[in-house]
């Protein structure tokens, strides 16, 4: 047993098909299938249950694969830490979050005090967050959304209400507040499935026994506004987009539901090695309020 027949199981496992698993391998599908049927050769038993060209992971693959990926994480961590060794200044940080707009002032600012710190940026939604933790991919996710897998340890870095847009000239532009029931009928502007606005806009919905009207998916959130703006229908924004001044023509209404707010964390690996700059990244955003770093002084957009 080797660590190429490791890396080559894990990517199977992760994906259930050779052919998508070679491809993100960079290796032709025969390779991928000859190294899979020596590892299952050489631990006596089948990993995988497979119907015609398809294949699914069983219960012995299930209980290998939580070992390899704990193998190979450790793996990693020491490959980190023998660089970090031997890099000079504070090494490597790596961050990911929905929207790197969350980000962008905060790791300006951590930067202008750590200069040395190398910093990496990634764009994830909540289920690629955790995967990468779990990889080692990233030493921290900036999360919108809950993530409570085995091992992973957060703490609250802000909370914000969340407010509808509604462009210039909407029949609601007027309203102080509205109740999720009277929008039954709106369409509206969301990031696709797997981000928090439209996990947000599906939780107020189903309270309700709705299901919302999409007119416009995106796969960045931050460009909510701008499409809210354009008419291309109505959207949940952070508030705080409200004190930033957001350029779009947009005007805000509060909706009237228990809950409607954003919750950021920041999360990591409870086991995970972290370098020098990924430690003192973790004491700088967590010792001074987060959204202090991200936005100038309130101002409102006028139509």
């Amino acid at each position: 047993m080797d660590l190429l027949q490791l890396r080559y199981f894990r990517a199977v496992a992760r994906f259930e098909h050779i052919s998508r698993a070679a491809e993100e391998l960079h290796v032709a599908q025969p390779s991928v299938s000859r190294t899979i049927a020596r590892l299952e050769a050489e631990l006596g038993t089948d990993l995988f249950d497979r119907q015609g060209r398809r294949i699914r992971l069983n219960q012995y693959g299930a209980l290998f694969l939580r070992h390899v990926e704990r193998a190979l994480s450790e793996l990693d961590d020491a490959r980190r830490a023998v660089a970090d060794a031997r890099e000079r200044g504070l090494g490597r940080v790596t961050v990911t979050a929905e929207t790197l707009l969350t980000l962008a002032r905060a790791l300006g600012s951590f930067r202008a005090t750590h200069p040395a710190a190398d910093v990496r940026l990634y764009q994830s939604n909540a289920v690629e967050m955790e995967r990468r933790l779990r990889a080692r991919e990233v030493d921290f996710c900036v999360a919108s959304q809950p993530l409570t897998g085995a091992g992973l340890e957060c703490v609250e870095l802000a909370r914000e209400e969340v407010l509808l847009a509604v462009p210039y000239g909407h029949r609601l532009a007027g309203r102080r507040s509205i109740r999720v029931a009277e929008l039954a009928h709106e369409s509206f502007v969301v990031s696709r499935p797997g981000n928090w606005p439209r996990a947000l806009l599906d939780r107020l919905f189903a309270a309700e026994g709705l299901t919302p009207q999409i007119s416009c998916q995106a796969d960045e959130p931050g460009a909510s506004g701008e499409l809210i703006g354009a008419g291309l229908g109505i959207g949940l924004v952070p508030a705080i987009s409200r004190q930033e001044g957001i350029r779009a023509p947009v005007t805000w209404v509060r909706i009237d539901a228990p809950d409607c707010h954003r919750v950021l964390t920041l999360v990591w690996h409870r086991d995970a090695h972290l370098s020098e700059a990924a430690r003192a990244f973790r004491t700088f955003i967590t010792s001074t309020p987060f959204m202090t770093h991200r936005f100038p002084p309130a101002r409102q957009a006028q139509p």
